[in-house]
């Protein structure tokens, strides 16, 4: 009643937790976090990913952030990606930023991905221009000169 904070305010959302002794088939989509500590059998689409040291997943990872300290089977696609020494994952990896504890097992591929660009250069941006693509392309001393093109 006399309390000075906001009860508008949102309180955080529970993260949805399949225990150790769950296991799900099928996939798993979620707004917010999901935490594995026991086995998915299917895709997983959440905003942030935890796989604890005893979850298993086996098909694809699609999130913001995952976390894996457990074992992932499929590929993971994230913006950061974190491996604990404990985890193992089969499968390849696409991220934005990663982060491999010492200890982690990877069989699988890293692609990382760029942040995402901007869709057009502005006006006044300089160009860039290769001999590759240039009028002087046929002359065999301009291979591997960049000329830079604007103001």
């Amino acid at each position: 009643m006399f309390s000075r904070r906001n009860k508008s305010a949102v309180p955080p959302a529970t993260p949805s937790i399949i225990g150790t002794d769950c296991t799900l088939t099928g996939d798993v989509v979620s707004q917010g976090e999901v935490h594995v500590d026991g086995r998915v059998n299917g895709d997983v689409r959440c905003a942030v990913l935890v796989v604890g040291e005893s979850g298993f997943i086996t098909g694809e990872i699609n999130a913001e952030t995952v976390r894996v300290l457990g074992s992932v089977t499929g590929q993971i696609h994230a913006r950061a990606v974190e491996l604990a020494k404990t985890a193992r994952v089969v499968g390849d990896i696409a991220h934005e930023s990663l982060a491999v504890e010492a200890g982690a097992y990877v069989e699988g591929r890293f692609n990382r991905q760029p942040a995402s660009l901007p869709e057009a250069l502005p006006q006044d941006a300089p160009a860039l221009l290769t001999a590759a693509n240039s009028a002087d392309a046929d002359d065999p001393e301009s291979v591997g000169k960049v000329v830079l093109l604007g103001n």
